[in-house]
């Protein structure tokens, strides 16, 4: 059974490379969202914490905080 969710988007830019990716594959947005859930829910606990470091990073520094070191430090990937 198909189940329907509306999902708010506070990143413009995440938004906006979900709907570029969408247009350049063919594909519609649901199912690359649906596709990187299910890669993120069958992920092994390392790849999990990866995925959600990268995120994180990746959030950090588009938010144009300074303090992306820092928090790699936090994260056990830098020294």
């Amino acid at each position: 059974m198909a189940r329907r969710m509306t999902i708010v988007f506070d990143d413009e830019e995440l938004y906006t490379a979900l709907k570029v990716a969408a247009a350049r594959s063919h594909r519609p947005a649901k199912d690359i969202v649906a596709d990187a859930l299910e890669v993120f829910f069958e992920a092994t606990p390392e790849e999990h914490n990866s995925i959600l470091a990268r995120a994180r990073i990746k959030g950090v520094a588009r938010n144009g905080r300074p303090d992306v070191e820092r928090l790699l430090e936090e994260l056990g990937l830098r020294k």
